[in-house]
């Protein structure tokens, strides 16, 4: 008898994000250092799965020795009283925007509703958190079949672990947590040297023009070097005039001393030259600072690349003083694993 083979993976579409998003990072991506640590039941798909930063995929025709194996988290039928319930621990400590709970390919499996609550903890342990104090922040939401549910958070308050209780049993495909790290920069001290723009410091990606290869714009800003050709911001090939270039809102207000840009596994792709912008940008959206990161001034002048290595910078970097955001410019195109803007926070403002 001829054994079967599953069919080719289909992955679920992206979520069409509203600007509270956007403006936000995701405090449960394993890159920070986002884990689950724990399930009530996980029989069907091992909770770890719900934090995979790549999109969830369905594989027609695989089955594993539970049964169909599903990409997320899924607990069996429930044939007793209550629910089930994960515990997640923050990458970084951070402001709660809202959430994507994605049941992308859970049909006739995903649970019909979900809550989520939080706390404060230095310990991970498992039994210590169980009986933790716990703070409802999203209450009991319905979910539907296979979508994304962009469902926006009213606490204020700062967090490091998750309850995401599910009713009463089901699968949910990603849990994306869109917010803001804090905490990270309040008690460094005055000459204390940080990277202003890594995602655990709070830095986002704002806008870019092109992001066709590569993971995202924001893989520049994760932490370490890049783990292959696919872990950065990689552009299409021009085929026209121009550059192609992204801009960064940082952590918090900072004066740059050292950049560092790493090519690291772009050889045959890698950009030819690379310029820096930047400024102190007070209010405006996302599409305003943009338009206007075509006139900021220069932060670095046009530098020469090299392939899969990394740059640094230093006595290239104009003083310009305190800064908040860059417009980050490759010529003409290409990929770059990561950039680093290393400094001092300016803790006075402007």
């Amino acid at each position: 008898m001829a054994s079967h083979t599953p069919g080719a993976p289909v992955f679920a579409p992206p979520a069409d994000l509203p600007e509270w998003a956007l403006r936000s990072v995701d405090l449960a991506s394993p890159r920070l250092g986002a884990t689950a640590l724990f399930a009530s039941d996980d029989f069907f798909a091992e909770v770890a799965r719900m934090l995979n930063p790549e999109p969830a995929q369905f594989v027609p025709g695989k089955f594993d020795t539970n049964g169909k194996w599903m990409d997320g988290w899924e607990s069996r039928r429930k044939r007793v009283a209550g629910h089930d319930w994960a515990l997640v621990k923050l990458g970084v400590k951070g402001v709660i925007r809202g959430f994507d709970v994605d049941t992308s390919h859970f049909t006739g499996n995903y649970p019909p509703a979900v809550s989520i609550e939080a706390t404060v903890s230095a310990s991970d342990d498992v039994e210590a958190l169980k009986g933790a104090g716990w703070t409802e922040i999203l209450p009991a939401t319905a979910l539907g079949p296979s979508s994304h549910h962009l469902i926006e958070c009213a606490s204020t308050q700062a967090w490091t672990h998750l309850r995401v209780n599910i009713f009463p049993d089901g699968g949910i495909a990603r849990l994306r947590v869109y917010g803001r790290p804090v905490g990270s920069l309040e008690a460094l001290g005055p000459d204390a040297v940080i990277d202003l723009v890594a995602m655990e410091n709070g830095g986002r990606a704002v806008s870019w023009n092109d992001a066709s290869f590569g993971s995202s714009v924001a893989a520049l800003m994760l932490p370490g070097r890049g783990q292959n050709m696919g872990d950065g911001w990689e552009t299409r090939r021009r085929r026209e005039p121009g550059n192609d270039w992204c801009v960064l809102e940082l952590g918090a207000p900072g004066t740059v001393e050292r950049i560092e840009v790493d090519t690291a596994f772009f050889k045959g792709n890698y950009p030819d030259r690379c310029s820096i912008q930047a400024a102190y940008v007070t209010g405006g959206t996302d599409r305003s600072i943009t338009t206007q990161s075509m006139f900021w001034q220069t932060l670095l002048p046009e530098q020469k690349l090299q392939m899969d290595a990394v740059h640094s910078f230093s006595d290239e970097i104009a003083r310009l003083g305190p800064i908040t955001h860059v417009r980050f410019n490759i010529f003409p195109d290409g990929g770059v694993s990561r950039l680093r803007l290393w400094g001092k926070v300016n803790k006075k403002g402007a």
